[in-house]
C-alpha cells in the first residue's frame, strides 16, 4: 500500500487542476472579505477560507466532489465536531512532537519514553478517526476516500505490527524500577569509580535502619566477602573526567563511614539503599542512570527509530493537510446553520457536466445576495428572490432600472452564487445549476487616487483591456457602470465596442448600466453579431407603482435613470424650484 498518496477532501484523487485566482479587487467587489468576516473572527480561519474560495477551477469533477463532502459535513454535526478535535491533537503531535526531528540512537531513557508515549498518542487518534468515520452513513466522494485512507492504515499488517511492537516496548520500558549501582572505593575511602551493575524489574525494598545494617554488615567488621553480583551483569564504568569526583566522593564518603559504624549510620538516617544526592550531584546521578540505562535499551531505541520511519511519517503529514480543508467546510456548515435558523433558506448546487448540450450554463431560481442575510438590514421576509438564466440567447445582460433599485446587488449576488458553489458550499437560492467558471472578473468604478495619471476614462479602458484579455469563453465577468465617467456620448461608444467584443468571446456577463440606450440597442447588437455565439438581453430593475421592487426580469429598458425621483425627493425640480422660489 502506498501511505504517501496525497489525500484532500477540496480536490478528487487528490489531483489539482489548473485554476485562477481571483484578484484582491474582485474578492472586494464580490463580497468576499466581509462574508469571511461573518465565518470566523480568526485571522487565520479567514486566510485559510479565503484562498480556497478565491482559487477558481471550471472542474465540474472539482466542483461535485466539494458539494458531496459539505453536504455530509451538514448532514453530520456531531462527527464534524469530532473530527475537528482528533485532527487538533493531529495537529498539536505534528507540530510539538519528535516526528520529524532526528534522534540519536543513544537518545536519553526520559526521551525514548516520551517517544513511546507520542506513538500511543498516534495509534489512538488514528483509530478514534476511522471510528468517527464509521460511525455515520457518509456518502460523498471526498469522505468516503478518506475513511478508505484511513482504513487502509487501520487495517494494514504494518499498521498490526506498530501496535504490537509498541505493546511489546511499553513492556520492556514499564517493567523498569531499579537499577543497582556498584562503587569501588581506595584505601582512604575515597571513591575511586562508580558503575551501573544492572537494570532491574524490582524495587529495592527495606524493613528498617538495624535491619538494613543486619543485611550489610553480614561478616566480620561489617565487610561483605565478595561483590555478591550475577556474573552476566555487564559493569558499565563512569570515566574519571567524566564527573566531579570531589563532589561526589564528599556524598559517598559519607556513606561508607555509616556502613562502617552503626551509631553514625542511625544519627544520619542511612540504609543501605543510599538516598539519591541533592542540587548538582542529584542531577548528574540522574543523566548517569539515563544515559547508562538507554545504552542497556539501546536495541529497543533502535527499534522504535524503525518504527517510527516505517509508519508514522508518511500519513501523519497528509492528515494535517486536512484541518485546514475541515477547518473550511465546517465554518460555513455553522455559518448556514446559523442563518436558516433565522429563516433564511439555501439549496444544495448542481454541476452542469456539458453546457453545450444542456442548453444551459446557469439556471438559478429564487436568488438572492448573502450579503443582505449577514448585514442584518433586512429580514427573510423581506429578501426579494429573482431567477435569472445563462443560455444560448442570454449570455450577456445589459442591467438597467432605477437608482438603488438592487443593480449592484444582483450583480454581486451571481458573483456569490459562482464562488460557493464552486467551493462546494450551499446557496442563497432555491435552486441553482451551473458550469463552472475558470475565474470571475470585476470591473467596478476605479478609485479617485488610482486615477491621477491616466485620468478615470483611461484607467477604466486600461483595465477593461487587461480583464478582456484574460477572460475566456469559461470566466464570468462582472460590470458595474464601466465607461461612465465621461460624457454619455462617450461612454456610450466605448461600452458599445466592449459589449460587441464580450458576444464575440461569449463570456457570461452581467453590465450594470444606467446607459439605458446600450440596452435598447441589443437586437441591434444581436444582428450585427450574429455569427457568434454570445447573445446580449436587456435586464432591468423594476420599480412598481413607484417603489423600488428589487425584482428583475429580461424585458425592454424602462427608459429613464430614475434621476427624477431623486430630484423629487430633495426638490430640485423646475416645478418645485419656481414654487418654493
Amino acid at each position: 500500500m502506498d501511505h504517501k498518496k496525497a489525500i484532500s477532501i477540496l480536490y478528487p484523487a487528490g489531483v489539482w487542476p489548473q485554476s485562477r485566482s481571483l484578484s484582491d479587487t474582485s474578492c472586494h467587489d464580490v463580497g468576499l472579505d466581509s462574508l469571511c468576516e461573518e465565518l470566523t473572527k480568526n485571522n487565520k480561519e479567514r486566510g485559510i477560507i479565503l484562498s480556497v474560495l478565491r482559487t477558481m477551477t471550471d472542474s465540474p469533477e472539482t466542483a461535485a466532489y466539494r458539494i458531496g463532502v459539505f453536504t455530509d459535513i451538514c448532514a453530520f454535526p456531531e462527527m464534524r465536531g469530532r473530527m475537528i478535535t482528533l485532527l487538533d491533537q493531529i495537529q498539536f503531535l505534528n507540530d510539538y512532537g519528535s516526528f520529524k526531528r532526528e534522534h540519536d540512537i543513544k537518545s536519553g531513557l526520559w526521551e525514548f519514553m516520551h517517544r513511546l508515549s507520542e506513538l500511543n498518542d498516534y495509534i489512538s487518534t488514528v483509530e478514534a478517526i476511522m471510528d468517527c468515520l464509521s460511525s455515520c452513513a457518509i456518502q460523498s466522494e471526498g469522505l468516503l476516500a478518506l475513511k478508505s485512507y484511513i482504513k487502509e492504515i487501520y487495517e494494514d499488517s504494518l499498521f498490526d505490527q506498530l501496535k504490537k511492537d509498541i505493546q511489546e516496548l511499553n513492556a520492556d520500558t514499564d517493567s523498569l524500577k531499579s537499577v543497582t549501582i556498584g562503587v569501588n572505593l581506595k584505601k582512604s575511602f575515597e571513591v575511586d569509580s562508580i558503575g551501573l551493575i544492572s537494570v532491574n524489574n524490582k524495587e529495592f525494598k527495606s524493613s528498617g535502619i538495624l535491619g538494613n545494617f543486619a543485611d550489610a554488615l553480614s561478616t566480620r567488621q561489617g565487610i561483605r566477602d565478595g561483590n555478591d553480583w550475577n556474573g552476566n551483569y555487564r559493569f558499565h564504568p563512569i570515566q574519571r573526567n567524566s564527573m566531579d569526583l570531589a563532589a561526589e566522593s564528599d556524598m559517598l564518603g559519607k556513606f561508607t563511614t555509616a556502613m562502617t559504624n552503626p551509631v553514625m549510620a542511625v544519627s544520619m538516617g542511612t540504609s543501605t539503599v543510599a538516598s539519591v544526592p541533592e542540587k548538582d550531584s542529584s542531577a548528574y546521578m540522574t543523566h548517569y542512570f539515563d544515559k547508562e540505562v538507554s545504552q542497556l535499551l539501546s536495541h529497543l531505541v533502535k527499534k522504535l527509530e524503525k518504527i517510527l520511519s516505517r509508519y508514522v511519517a508518511f500519513s501523519i503529514t497528509s492528515i494535517v493537510d486536512l484541518i485546514p480543508e475541515f477547518l473550511y467546510y465546517v465554518r460555513f456548515a455553522e455559518y448556514m446553520e446559523h442563518l436558516k435558523e433565522k429563516g433564511y433558506h439555501f439549496c444544495t448546487p448542481e454541476v452542469i457536466a456539458d453546457p453545450a448540450s444542456d442548453g444551459y450554463r446557469m439556471q438559478a431560481k429564487g436568488l438572492y445576495n448573502l450579503k443582505l442575510a449577514a448585514s442584518g438590514v433586512v429580514t427573510p421576509s423581506e429578501i426579494v428572490p429573482n431567477d435569472l438564466d445563462f443560455d444560448r440567447e442570454h449570455s450577456c445582460y445589459i442591467l438597467t432600472g432605477a437608482n438603488r433599485g438592487g443593480k449592484t446587488t444582483i450583480t454581486q449576488a451571481v458573483g456569490l452564487l459562482y464562488v460557493l458553489a464552486q467551493g462546494g458550499i450551499s446557496v442563497p437560492a432555491k435552486s441553482f445549476r451551473f458550469a463552472p467558471v475558470d475565474c470571475i472578473y470585476t470591473h467596478y468604478p476605479a478609485d479617485e487616487d488610482k486615477t491621477l495619471d491616466l485620468g478615470r476614462l483611461g484607467e477604466e479602458c486600461r483595465r477593461f483591456k487587461e480583464i478582456y484579455s484574460s477572460g475566456t469563453e469559461n470566466s464570468l465577468l462582472l460590470l458595474n457602470e464601466t465607461f461612465s465617467t465621461t460624457s454619455f456620448e462617450e461612454g456610450y461608444y466605448i461600452a458599445r465596442d466592449a459589449v460587441k467584443a464580450i458576444l464575440l468571446k461569449n463570456v457570461r456577463t452581467i453590465y450594470n448600466t444606467h446607459m439605458h440606450k446600450l440596452a435598447f440597442d441589443v437586437e441591434t447588437l444581436n444582428q450585427e453579431m450574429m455569427d457568434e455565439k454570445g447573445k446580449a438581453a436587456s435586464l432591468v430593475a423594476h420599480a412598481e407603482e413607484g417603489n423600488r421592487s428589487f425584482h428583475i426580469s429580461v424585458s425592454a429598458p424602462e427608459g429613464k435613470s430614475y434621476a427624477e425621483d431623486i430630484a423629487v425627493k430633495y426638490g430640485v425640480t423646475y416645478d418645485m424650484l419656481k414654487e418654493n422660489g
